[in-house]
């Protein structure tokens, strides 16, 4: 009985823990640029591809298997500082204050086109790349074996989210960053370059989303396809948790990681419809999601 809650809760946390990186971007990008991203999937898909094209390069030049973690990271980061200045500078700025269903009309044409792009540079195979999977070997919880990478999402989650609610917090650009999420008219007549913001802000969640994809691509066959089902979660996890809300990313995460894990190992056949299930629920009983943001009261 241990056993199988121990399992429960490892494999829950494990697939929380990636989720929660792609969903702290998506979230994080809607807080302070008020646009619902679709094309988000495509980013972390970007970043799974270039972390499975980068690795078998490291692999061949002989480096040692400890930096390959800074190759999957500078992938990452290559990603980012490719698409921002694409799609943030080149197109979103000119529908920003725009209709709120034009963004998202905009945002889903770029994710059609990323699909193909993927199509176009490395065509419809398979790609793998398990070897980053086997530098931390496996650790024992009680008579369970778990793979050391898995669980070194966890961490990575971790510190991703509270390295971003510091900066947020305790920083003076990340009190600017609050204030523009707050009244960016007000935050612009103070002086603060809006536009640098936004661009800032944009890179963050591309960062996050490629990072996401880069450190996933040991776990998954990587191929054509693997942002829809990213981009659907991670929608489903800002929903419950609140759009716009870091705490709100972290219990939607894990409320479909445990929900899900749960039905793999209880109830197999309520597994592809527990997500939406969830989702449904809250956008019933609390439209906003958990962490709803202040409203100005209306007198």
């Amino acid at each position: 009985m241990i056993d199988e809650f121990l399992t429960i809760f490892l494999d829950g946390a494990i697939y929380a823990s990636w989720l929660f990186i792609v969903a702290l971007g998506l979230t994080f990008v809607f807080g302070v640029l008020k646009i619902l991203n679709i094309a988000h999937g495509g980013i972390y898909a970007l970043g799974a591809y270039s972390t499975a094209t980068l690795v078998p390069i490291f692999y061949s030049l002989g480096m040692p298997d400890q930096l390959v973690i800074v190759t999957m990271l500078i992938s990452a980061l290559a990603v980012a500082i490719v698409i921002t200045p694409i799609m943030e500078r080149g197109i979103l700025r000119r529908f920003y204050g725009q209709d709120e269903v034009l963004i998202v009309l905009v945002t889903y044409a770029i994710y059609l086109v990323l699909e193909d792009v993927q199509k176009i540079i490395w065509g419809m195979n398979s790609l793998y790349v398990s070897e980053p999977r086997e530098l931390l070997g496996a650790l024992e919880f009680g008579s369970l074996y778990y793979v050391g990478y898995d669980l070194a999402l966890i961490g990575l989650a971790i510190f991703c989210g509270l390295f971003l609610w510091l900066v947020l917090n305790k920083t003076k650009s990340g009190k600017i960053v609050l204030a523009v999420i707050h009244n960016p008219e007000i935050s612009g007549c103070m002086g603060v370059n809006i536009n640098k913001v936004y661009l800032a802000a944009f890179f963050v969640g591309a960062f996050l989303a490629a990072l996401a994809g880069s450190f996933t691509a040991p776990l998954i066959s990587v191929q054509v396809g693997i942002s829809v089902a990213v981009v659907i979660e991670s929608f489903a996890v800002v929903i419950i948790g609140g759009l716009g809300s870091i705490p709100g990313a972290v219990i939607g995460a894990l409320i479909i990681g445990m929900a899900r894990a749960a039905c793999v190992h209880k109830l197999p056949e309520a597994e592809i419809f527990i997500m939406y299930f969830c989702m449904a629920g809250m956008l019933i009983f609390r439209p906003k999601g958990l962490f709803q943001g202040a409203q100005a009261r209306k007198i």
